[in-house]
């Protein structure tokens, strides 16, 4: 998958899982960052533990759903870890 391919589904991805994990928003760029990081995490666990070879291959459904998965995923380990504020 090229560079341009990345951006587009790391951009989709990013996007939808900001909008369903309802946070104050990443902007274009965090959302690209974040849909990026959830393709690869949502790829590396659909290789590894479901056996789905290539679950994250070019602009298509399951790219955009695998990297939407594993961004939703990065967003929930992100809020665990970070610290609570109070207002």
């Amino acid at each position: 998958m090229d560079i341009l391919s990345w951006i587009i589904v790391g951009l989709i991805a990013g996007w939808l899982a900001g909008a369903v994990m309802k946070g104050g928003g990443y902007g274009v760029v965090g959302d690209i960052i974040i849909g990026i990081v959830g393709a690869i995490i949502g790829g590396y666990l659909a290789t590894t533990v479901f056996g789905v070879p290539s679950a994250v291959d070019g602009i298509n459904f399951t790219s955009i759903f695998v990297a939407f998965l594993g961004a939703v995923l990065t967003i929930a380990i992100a809020r665990a870890l970070s610290p609570r504020t109070s207002v």
